[in-house]
């Protein structure tokens, strides 16, 4: 059995903010048999406003790019539990997609998308170590800095 995901959530102190509802024609999480992929969340604070926005290499530091990182994929994890009703139904994390907004000479996408994997790893454990990919873009929606994608396996 695995271990209590909301616990830990409450243990680490990590507020999950309410997720924000699709502005478009898609859906924010859509589970197909026992899989629930999670459309891509931007780097919003719980209060709703953006973590970073701009250009990595440019006006943002690599330090706020991490966190930025780190602030999608808590909304990730938002968008999971408001699908879900509860964390638990998680058996574990397959994967993450990360697009970071950068310069065409930045190249450290990868460190800054650490603040997306270690959250998760904290979160979820063992169970949390996933694949991923990062890809650098030229702009995300509203000059987010970060938007964080996910698939989950579910028990």
């Amino acid at each position: 059995m695995n271990p209590s995901f909301e616990q830990r959530i409450i243990e680490l102190a990590i507020g999950l903010p309410k997720p924000p509802e699709s502005v478009a024609n898609y859906v924010a999480a859509h589970q197909v048999g026992n899989l629930l992929f999670v459309s891509g969340q931007l780097c919003m604070s719980p209060g709703g406003t953006l973590v970073a926005t701009g250009s990595l290499g440019a006006n943002i530091s690599v330090e706020d790019g991490i966190q930025a990182a780190r602030a999608a994929a808590i909304n990730v994890v938002a968008q999971a539990k408001a699908s879900l009703g509860s964390l638990d139904k998680i058996k574990r994390v397959v994967r993450l997609g990360g697009f970071i907004a950068a310069t065409p000479s930045f190249s450290e996408h990868a460190r800054v998308m650490n603040g997306a994997s270690d959250v998760i790893v904290e979160i979820f454990g063992e169970q949390g170590r996933h694949t991923r990919s990062t890809i650098g873009v030229s702009s995300l929606p509203l000059q987010a800095a970060v938007e964080v994608e996910a698939l989950f396996e579910l028990n």
